[in-house]
């Protein structure tokens, strides 16, 4: 156990057209208890109803469950619970009332997310792109991670996104108290941080079977533009470090359905084409290539994302901004 995946395709046979019915394929998934934020809209709601109606047991944890409640009707054996990513409280609180309850975590599945919000801080003060997308679920891994360990074989998938190509993560000043806020830049620090989080889980967790995965969905119209303009929806080169210069990869820039779109977090939750992997970033329902940081590619990860070094001390640095020490 514990060596090291080679961040390379391998090749699946999947592509960007896969839906997450077809990832997961004829899988039978009872007995399986998997919890999923975001699972109640976008991404995260296809991708609870599809592990959901393939037999596992699904908890969505919302921060207004009553609102989740019509999104998730008819879904069967979904739970929803109670969560509210940027108060610490509030995920122990989910945390502890898992735990009492005794059942092993198989699948944990950090969906929920937001994108280029204007400034806001959560009661710690941290920039809310970095303790939403980052250090809430953080937070929650570490405090659900008996539970994780008494699957025995846990997969954690941490939903990433090419906008991890605007850069990585400032350890110095990562919740932006020196530096001038830019919602694109505290984004892609958030995505790369979501990366560097599952080479360094992956490298702690594999000796005793928690293996974890970064996961690009592909870019997907939903809820989560909620702070964008029109024009920035309209285009979807936004996320081009450089807006004028035109995407080389024209597949790379096509809009996939939400059914494209939650692919990859199942085909990671779940395949067996990945069994003894870990700690790499998916893309297309495949491990990704790696490519250097000044490509101009729409796909690939970046060398900042996936830096062992890096990983490391953000690890640290996350222990010590969310107080919690993860028990491996």
């Amino acid at each position: 156990m514990g060596h090291t995946t080679i961040q390379a395709p391998i090749p699946s046979g999947f592509g960007p057209h896969t839906t997450a019915r077809e990832a997961l394929g004829n899988r039978n998934l009872e007995g399986i208890v998997a919890i999923v934020t975001g699972g109640y809209s976008g991404i995260g709601l296809e991708t609870s109803r599809v592990l959901a109606e393939a037999g596992a047991t699904v908890i969505v944890p919302a921060r207004t469950p009553d609102k989740a409640k019509a999104a998730v009707a008819g879904i069967p054996r979904l739970e929803l619970e109670t969560l509210d990513l940027m108060d610490p409280d509030s995920i122990d609180n989910f945390a502890d009332r898992f735990l009492a309850a005794g059942r092993p975590l198989d699948i944990l599945i950090n969906s929920a997310g937001i994108m280029a919000a204007p400034l806001m801080r959560d009661a710690r003060g941290y920039e809310s792109q970095f303790a939403t997308n980052h250090l809430g679920h953080f937070q929650l891994t570490a405090r659900l991670w008996p539970a994780l360990l008494q699957a025995k074989s846990a997969r954690v998938v941490a939903v990433s996104s090419r906008g991890h190509r605007l850069g990585g993560v400032d350890l110095d000043d990562p919740n932006f108290d020196r530096r001038t806020y830019d919602k694109w830049k505290a984004y892609g620090q958030s995505k790369s941080a979501n990366v560097l989080f599952a080479v360094e889980l992956d490298k702690r967790g594999s000796a005793q079977g928690v293996r974890a995965f970064a996961a690009h969905p592909g870019l997907v119209m939903t809820d989560l533009s909620r702070h964008l303009s029109e024009e920035e929806t309209g285009r979807p080169k936004q996320i081009n470090d450089e807006q004028e210069k035109p995407a080389p990869d024209p597949e790379a820039d096509q809009f996939k359905t939400v059914e494209q779109g939650a692919a990859t977090s199942v085909w990671c939750a779940t395949s067996d084409q990945l069994d003894g992997m870990g700690g790499v970033y998916c893309e297309d329902v495949d491990i990704s290539e790696a490519v250097p940081a000044d490509s101009e590619k729409g796909t690939g990860v970046r060398p900042w994302a996936i830096d062992p070094d890096i990983a490391q001390r953000l690890w640290e640095l996350s222990e010590k901004l969310v107080g919690v020490k993860f028990t491996i």
